[in-house]
């Protein structure tokens, strides 16, 4: 009696077969086609996040600056200046800024570094002055107005980076 019930012990306790296994591992490279993408989209989506937070904080810093002009705390450094900066360098290396509430004039720094751009991995960026049209590919230079990435990437959502 005792040699019947080991052989029905060992009949059930078999290994997977052939087809099993190939249906495991069929499952398991389909499951791994789908997360491939959506683990490079996640690199992709990080870096944009980091493109507009640097658009953002740039612009930021231009607003700020055009504030302070507007109200007469910045002195005009051209006839023409529309009281924006004249380029991102300007913006890191500060500016002297005066108020009614301090005698001595100030100087701001509206930037600490120019951000990188996470699409080119460079700081340079497209710059656009008050005076360019809106569409125009070439800076006039005669004061920053508005930045872009020169990245020539289209972004998830089917938009150009050098339009953010």
């Amino acid at each position: 009696m005792r040699v019947a019930s080991r052989e029905r012990g060992q009949r059930g306790q078999r290994g997977l077969t052939f087809i099993e296994l190939v249906a495991v591992v069929a499952i398991l490279m389909l499951v791994a086609t789908a997360v491939i993408p959506l683990g490079k989209n996640a690199v992709r989506r990080t870096k944009e996040i980091q493109l507009r937070r640097a658009l953002a904080t740039m612009r930021d810093a231009i607003d700020e600056y055009s504030k302070y002009a507007k109200a007469g705390a910045i002195k005009a450094w051209d006839p023409d200046w529309e009281f924006y900066p004249k380029d991102l360098d300007m913006l890191v290396e500060g500016v002297e800024v005066s108020s009614p509430q301090a005698p001595a004039p100030k100087t701001v720094q509206y930037l600490r570094v120019i951000p990188e751009d996470p699409m080119t991995g460079d700081t340079v960026w497209g710059m656009r002055s008050y005076q360019d049209d809106s569409d125009e590919e070439s800076w006039g230079g005669e004061n920053l107005y508005d930045v872009h990435s020169l990245s020539p990437g289209t972004a998830l959502d089917g938009t150009m980076y050098s339009s953010w």
